[in-house]
């Protein structure tokens, strides 16, 4: 656990849809510079807890904390400008636009000016290797091409924390292994701290410093890879079996 304050902190969050509680008690905290993934079965509660992260949604109970301060119950654009931006699961690019005009979109949210927007998308565009596509529509692009565009444009925002949900669904190997690179660059040359939710655990495994697991809306455990990956609780809810 890292001596720094936390950059997020999520306290006894809690979330019901039609009297079914979809996010019981939920704790967690996110150290800068971390790399943090959450996991859990299919229903589990992860993309609520992102969205109510995000201010997607708003808790029914809990507080949610960006660098001490409250941010649960700011719309999503306003804790955007705080710090903490999102990636979508089914992607939010704007397919008709040039990818550089949406990487400029979304330096928008932190660039000064024209200038200071022009040179934050060069280069983001940069970073992520994508300035032979910048002007190919978006939605012309492979998939996996798709997804790495989606995070220029979160990255654009100028975040400090970036929430990736799952952001390698649908890739093949060596596009999953360009993102992971992708992500480590982001956390390495940008001090970009990343909340990471994915199903591809050998991917979480090796990319993760932590990972919290969640079931059935609550958390389950908290851990490194390695100490996940021996947890009793944690086997059993995913194979069925500690043998």
């Amino acid at each position: 656990m890292s001596a720094s304050p936390a950059l997020l902190e999520v306290q006894a969050l809690t979330r019901r849809f039609s009297g079914v509680l979809a996010v019981n008690d939920f704790s967690c905290a996110l150290f800068p510079g971390e790399i943090l993934g959450l996991i859990g079965p299919n229903g589990a509660g992860k993309s609520t807890i992102f969205n109510l992260i995000s201010g997607v949604l708003r808790p029914h109970g809990g507080q949610v904390r960006l660098r001490g301060e409250r941010i649960d119950g700011l719309r999503p654009d306003r804790i955007a400008r705080r710090g903490l931006v999102r990636t979508f699961q089914h992607g939010s690019l704007l397919l008709r636009l040039s990818v550089r005009d949406n990487v400029l979109l979304g330096a928008t949210m932190a660039a000064r000016g024209a200038r200071d927007r022009q040179r934050v998308a060069e280069a983001t565009l940069d970073l992520f290797g994508l300035q032979e596509v910048a002007g190919e529509p978006g939605g012309s692009l492979p998939h996996g091409i798709q997804r790495l565009v989606g995070m220029a444009v979160a990255c654009a925002a100028g975040p400090d924390l970036l929430c990736l949900d799952e952001p390698l669904t649908g890739l093949n190997h060596i596009e999953i292994s360009r993102v992971l690179a992708t992500i480590r660059d982001l956390r390495d040359r940008l001090r970009v701290s990343v909340l990471f939710v994915e199903h591809n655990m050998r991917a979480v495994m090796s990319l993760c410093d932590r990972i919290v697991v969640i079931s059935q809306g609550t958390r389950l455990a908290d851990g490194t890879p390695r100490e996940i990956s021996r947890d009793p609780l944690v086997i059993e809810a995913y194979l069925g079996t500690t043998e």
